[in-house]
């Protein structure tokens, strides 16, 4: 129903959390919460959306969830369920219910854990502070850290995206469940890239997409293109984190801003560019990364993503120190000195997604699952 509902423009928003319809016969949907979250936010009915306190914020969604799935695993159990898998901010309740029932509890950490986060950061806030209302994870309560952190101690296996996010475990302060790493696919690769010589347009074209946050680097980003000049056209695709930081606000006026865009457009919008710039200083793995090589973009990106799991440096793409515009400068001119790099890292790019395609991935996990099943 709510699928339907999304083909009227005004609600195409629900679209954006669509299942594969094959695998409708084994999922079962909660959806109502999320729905309306997304409804009161294209309405701009802020105060319902509010951090942590609104009856329709990320966190109502996640525990709705979480919820609803503890409440049916006693039923489960009966039918044979033997595991549960969940993430990071959704696990609590059901994996509590889950330990009652003598269920296996997997859990799943998307981003770096939020003690390694506030560690890296915490410079960021202080020595930017025209910054800091983008750094929404300081805004945490201290209940919800707690909760994140019980999900991680009632887990029997972690598995994360990237080498970066299993390495900020090492700020738990305990003894956690194995650490499994597990990076994520790549969409479909494009089929023939075309490339446009620097020497017919007047400026290297580079996009951005992600939230408006310092915790994706955008300061750094926004301190290089205005080094290099008008060499550099850029684009940046995402919402703002805070309505309420002047300088942000300031910057996306000299540049073009699109608020939003449906995944498949985004992907268009990456053939379209020569190179994405993705400087986030604390990323869990970075999904516009793979996104962008199966187009045949190369990505500029930090040693904070999954950009050291998928990147050789200097071949499909390039990694910099994550904080340096300095360093984000220098990788950015290199384009505009070696302007056939562009095409040469572009292909190399589209060769790496083709060798990791999203079902090898869920081929991996599934077999990490069946390995570690309790019997």
């Amino acid at each position: 129903m709510l699928d339907n509902l999304g083909s009227f423009g005004p609600l195409a928003e629900i679209r954006r959390r669509r299942f594969d319809p094959e695998l409708m016969p084994f999922t079962k949907a909660w959806p109502w919460v999320e729905a309306g979250r997304l409804l009161v936010s294209k309405a701009g009915l802020s105060k319902l959306t509010r951090h942590e306190t609104g009856l329709l914020c990320i966190d109502a969604v996640y525990r709705s969830f979480d919820r609803h799935v503890a409440s049916s695993l006693k039923k489960g159990r009966s039918k044979g369920v033997k595991t549960v898998y969940a993430y990071e901010d959704g696990a609590q309740f059901c994996f509590q219910e889950a330990r009652k029932l003598h269920l296996q509890c997997l859990y799943d950490l998307p981003i770096g854990y939020w003690r390694a986060a506030r560690k890296l950061l915490e410079n960021e806030r202080l020595n930017k502070p025209e910054w800091a209302s983008t750094l929404t994870g300081f805004m945490d309560s201290e209940a919800k850290l707690a909760r994140k952190d019980e999900e991680l101690k009632l887990a029997d296996r972690i598995y994360v995206a990237s080498q970066f996010t299993a390495s900020t475990l090492k700020e738990f302060p305990g003894k956690l469940a194995p650490v499994e790493v597990i990076p994520y696919g790549f969409p479909p690769v494009a089929g023939q890239r075309q490339y446009t010589s620097l020497a017919r347009r007047k400026a290297l074209k580079v996009l951005f997409v992600g939230g408006l946050s310092q915790r994706k680097g955008i300061a750094e980003l926004f301190a290089a293109v205005k080094a290099i000049g008008p060499s550099v056209e850029l684009t940046l695709v995402g919402r703002k984190a805070s309505n309420h930081c002047q300088v942000l606000d300031q910057e996306l006026k000299k540049h073009t801003w699109i608020p939003s865009l449906p995944n498949a457009d985004i992907l268009t919008l990456m053939q379209d560019h020569d190179v994405l710039v993705f400087p986030s200083l604390f990323e869990g793995f970075g999904l516009v990364i793979t996104e962008a090589m199966s187009q045949g973009t190369p990505v500029i990106t930090t040693d904070r993503t999954a950009g050291p799991d998928l990147i050789e440096h200097g071949h499909n793409g390039w990694l910099v120190e994550a904080g340096s515009a300095t360093a984000l400068q220098a990788a950015i001119e290199n384009l505009l000195y070696h302007p056939e790099i562009i095409s040469k890292a572009g292909q190399a790019a589209m060769d790496t997604a083709s060798k990791r395609p999203w079902h090898v991935y869920g081929q991996e996990l599934a077999n990490s699952i069946s390995n570690h099943l309790y019997i």
